[in-house]
């Protein structure tokens, strides 16, 4: 297996003395460069990274490689046809006896420009969030002191940019400061995730051999618990999704002359989602929690010691109840989850018309937990919807079809991958919980079995055969995948403070 020459770096001692080295200096460095780390976060978000727009997810890589190269890492995209490349990155130890592989993802998911402040890729900074009154100021000046409270408001700005935000500066710090990592590290940044990790597989199966000697693989992703405590999760779920169209009339009909007797595809989609899930949010589709992998004690005490954040949590969100109430969040996130993602028949508001529209869409998102297979899971669906009289096409029907069948739905399946958890009894597992905590401070740890987003983690805990575990640092409210998507400075700070810990905490010999 090849392995790359890297720049000599100056040791230090290996166990508590190494991390509170490492974690001081990634701090002055903090300290030293605040304005310029921010600077740079702007920088870095400022390239548009739509998984679909191969031009921009191209310049990210390019420029997240010569970053890296920059702080000392041996760094290259590793390609595939018509794949994103991965930006691959190697920094050896001499004498370690253990290799963390840190996983990211450059790429983003897609951006409707009319719904955001400032343009998704034109980095803004607030005094605060918008929402709470936060102005509007200028990036930081050389010099210029630090509110940990200011937001940068872009798209991935919390997912998944913010840990290359944290960890190019601790680089930098470690680089500059002469600390060596306790581990070796291979960086795997990956630029397909919000696109489904299409060829992600095939990247392992291609460079296994450079993969070979990682122990664990850290997901550096996700937000931090709503409580604003630090996060370590043993797992994600997985996810899959269909979308489908009702079909009424051939063609729009205005409602006037025909209300009362064509039939509306608005409100027969309405009455078919309403038949999937109760009020209450349990899914009604049959076999739907059937599969579901029991959770084992160290889960169950995981869950027992949980802050108790769900009054906290729905007020800040304006929420009278919850589905599944009194079950928690936590525990909700330990079921497979069946909800709309978004419907489409005519128009609303201003551009509201008097008509029948022809058709009626719904995107539906499936979470899935350990035990689901993402096409039982959609077939499952697709059985509710012809349980319910639908004749079930693939294409948009023709009139022959229209004539015969009273009720007809187009159902498309998209794609997906299952649910992964690592064990939290695992000797490694433990030592990640003993690093982060002490990084915690009094802040505290919140340990979790599982997170509700999904990353493609069984591609690592099954195709690799290695554990996986994620690590977070968002702030919970980053409104993640939507507009406005923004990263709190406070936790851009914290993940500095994280990773400098995970990347000089003791060795295996020394935690033992």
């Amino acid at each position: 297996m090849h392995r790359s020459i890297l720049l000599a770096l100056t040791l230090v001692p290996a166990g508590a003395a190494a991390q509170t080295s490492g974690v001081e200096v990634a701090r002055a460095y903090r300290e030293a460069h605040g304005p310029a780390i921010i600077r740079d976060f702007a920088d870095l978000l400022a390239i548009p990274n739509n998984a679909s727009d191969s031009v921009g997810i191209r310049r990210n890589a390019e420029y997240i490689r010569a970053e890296l190269e920059r702080r000392g890492v041996t760094a290259e995209l590793l390609e595939l046809p018509g794949a994103p490349p991965i930006v691959y990155g190697e920094l050896l130890v001499p004498g370690a006896t253990r290799t963390l592989g840190i996983y990211i993802h450059y790429d983003g998911q897609p951006v409707d420009e009319r719904r955001w402040t400032h343009g998704a890729w034109e980095p803004t900074l607030y005094t605060r969030l918008i929402q709470e009154g936060g102005r509007e100021r200028a990036l930081p000046e050389d010099g210029e002191a630090i509110d940990p409270e200011w937001v940068i408001y872009a798209r991935s700005a919390g997912d998944d940019k913010a840990p290359l935000g944290a960890l190019l500066p601790v680089l930098a710090a470690f680089q500059e400061g002469g600390v060596t990592p306790t581990s070796n590290l291979i960086f795997f940044f990956e630029g397909e995730e919000e696109a489904g990790s299409l060829r992600l597989g095939q990247y392992l199966d291609r460079y296994r051999d450079r993969l070979a000697s990682i122990d664990i693989w850290l997901f550096f992703d996700g937000p931090v618990h709503q409580s604003g405590r630090p996060l370590l999760t043993f797992g994600v779920r997985g996810v899959t999704e269909m979308e489908v169209v009702v079909y009424g009339p051939s063609r729009s009909l205005h409602s006037g002359h025909y209300g009362n007797w064509s039939p509306v595809p608005g409100q027969m989609l309405a009455h078919l989602l309403a038949s999937m899930k109760d009020e209450d949010g349990t899914v009604l589709v049959d076999g739907f929690y059937d599969t579901v992998e029991p959770i084992g004690p160290a889960e169950r005490e995981a869950l027992a010691n949980l802050p108790p954040w769900d009054e906290e949590l729905k007020h800040e969100l304006g929420l009278a109840r919850t589905e599944g109430e009194p079950q928690s969040l936590a525990e909700r996130l330990l079921l497979p989850s069946l909800t709309v993602r978004g419907l489409e028949s005519g128009n609303v508001g201003a551009r509201a018309r008097n008509v029948i529209p022809a058709t009626a869409t719904a995107s539906l998102g499936i979470r899935l937990v350990k035990g689901n297979e993402p096409e039982h899971m959609r077939n499952l669906v697709e059985a509710h919807i012809r349980a319910q009289g639908y004749h079930v096409v693939r294409e948009d029907p023709d009139m022959e079809t229209r004539r015969r069948y009273p009720k007809i739905a187009k159902v498309t399946h998209g794609d997906g991958y299952r649910a992964a958890r690592t064990d939290m009894n695992l000797p490694i597992s433990r030592q990640l919980v003993t690093a982060i905590r002490e990084a915690a401070g009094e802040r505290g740890l919140v340990v979790v079995p599982a997170m509700g987003g999904s990353l493609p983690l069984y591609l690592f805990t099954e195709g690799m055969n290695k554990p996986a575990v994620v690590v977070p640092i968002a702030n919970h409210d980053d409104n993640q995948h939507a507009p406005d998507e923004n990263l709190r400075i406070r936790n851009l700070w914290y993940g500095i403070d994280l990773y400098a810990a995970l990347l000089t905490m003791p060795p295996p010999s020394a935690m033992q």
